[in-house]
């Protein structure tokens, strides 16, 4: 038998489940009944280790910008990991 083969996933499936990505209308359709009385939740599971949400004002590919100062006159620096 072969010796057993060290599995690990993707990084998409990775990222998928450690990026949340909020729900656009987390208390339904607009003016609807639903939910009208109990807070939004915005997660309905308990935190894993590494989940954060996911903005949308990150760069998708991080390691493309690294060590490139930001164009814009008075704009701070990227919030890097």
């Amino acid at each position: 038998m072969k010796d057993e083969e060290k599995y690990s996933d993707f990084s998409n499936v990775e990222a998928i489940r450690n990026f949340l990505i909020p729900e656009s209308l987390p208390e339904g359709a607009y003016g609807s009944p639903r939910g009208k009385t109990e807070p939004v939740e915005n997660k309905s599971t308990p935190w894993k280790k590494g989940q954060r949400y996911h903005s949308a004002f990150n760069y998708e590919y991080k390691a493309f910008h690294q060590d490139i100062p930001r164009q814009d006159p008075g704009a701070h620096p990227p919030h890097d990991e």
